[in-house]
């Protein structure tokens, strides 16, 4: 429904695809008539701006794309609007049903329902996708209530980005994909939440829609340092592409500890699978037998892990720290 290139990646994550059907004779509302006043309500397109944009200046507000006919839609109201009214007036629910008003919808890339946009201060900084269980929703809205509350200050697509950082460092690349992406559909081009969705897609095991992502920013983006680790990560990913069998080439090893290839493929596909201190292990044995392998390849590769595991990561330090003990022995 949507035009923005982050759309069907964000997708990829969803629950419930949409597909196109008639709101005529359909059920009722999932969560029936509107509960407890203003907190929660319905709203229109004609509406959406006054009822989302304009009050979200003064609270958060989250807006629930929902249809009749989807079944995880009925699951969630309910849960999300007993959230909201334990909130007490911090933050405000507005529902919208995708198939009498879709141009919403359409405008912010949904394309599987529920869909969960959280709006502060105008602009749409987090959301997520899924009929979730009640204490996820309610961790969603006590973060979504700490970044827009009274006495909040920063900039609410920071504060976004922030969270997805969080998420994705914890392991939860899917949630972490959809809050990029709400910021990257406000803004398309923030160097900060592209770089962030294309690690989600790596941390997935989607390096091809990471590449995706990058193939669609202009140099200007792709320079900023934020880049700095996809590029690296994507570069090794393709390099491990091209790799052989790792069976075949530990036996390489076993008969001859100084087939220097066998071992430095060995550290690529321990770096692919996580296995850091393997990866920095094989090439800092390289490094020891022969320096001179590859034109020096296997402490440039190790300086390349180091860019793509971050300054702080264990593995780093514990690396920097023998490649030095080899360097200057």
């Amino acid at each position: 429904m949507s035009d923005n290139p982050y759309a069907s990646g964000l997708m990829g994550f969803g629950r419930q695809s949409v597909s196109p059907r008639s709101a005529a004779g359909a059920a009722p509302a999932p969560g029936g008539a509107p509960a407890g006043g203003d907190l929660v309500k319905d709203t229109t397109t004609a509406n959406f701006s006054a009822d989302v944009i304009r009050e979200s200046r003064n609270q958060p507000v989250l807006v629930d794309f929902w249809a009749p006919w989807c079944g995880p839609c009925k699951q969630l109201t309910p849960v999300i609007e007993r959230v909201v009214q334990a909130a007490k007036g911090r933050v405000k629910l507005v529902k919208m049903n995708i198939d009498e008003h879709p141009s919403i919808a359409g405008q912010l890339g949904v394309q599987s329902i529920p869909a969960v946009f959280a709006f502060v201060n105008g602009q749409p900084v987090d959301g997520f996708m899924g009929a979730l269980p009640e204490s996820e929703v309610k961790a969603f809205v006590d973060r979504l209530v700490k970044m827009g509350g009274p006495g909040a200050e920063g900039d609410p697509l920071e504060e976004a980005i922030a969270q997805g950082t969080e998420l994705l460092a914890a392991g939860d690349a899917g949630n972490a994909a959809q809050i990029f992406s709400a910021v990257l559909q406000h803004d398309p081009e923030n160097a900060k939440a592209a770089a962030g969705l294309a690690e989600c897609y790596i941390a997935a095991g989607h390096p091809d829609r990471a590449q995706a992502v990058v193939d669609q920013l202009p140099p200007e983006v792709l320079n900023d340092p934020a880049f700095a680790s996809v590029k690296t990560k994507l570069k090794l990913a393709e390099e491990l592409a091209g790799l052989g069998d790792q069976a075949e080439l530990q036996a390489r090893l076993e008969g001859n500890p100084d087939d220097h290839q066998a071992r430095f493929d060995l550290a690529l596909i321990a770096q692919a699978k996580g296995q850091r201190d393997v990866a920095a292990g094989h090439l800092l044995e390289i490094i020891k037998r022969d320096r001179t392998f590859a034109d020096d390849g296997a402490r440039r590769k190790l300086l390349e892990f180091f860019d793509a595991w971050g300054p702080m990561d264990p593995a780093t330090k514990e690396g920097r720290r023998r490649l030095s003990s080899l360097l200057f022995r």
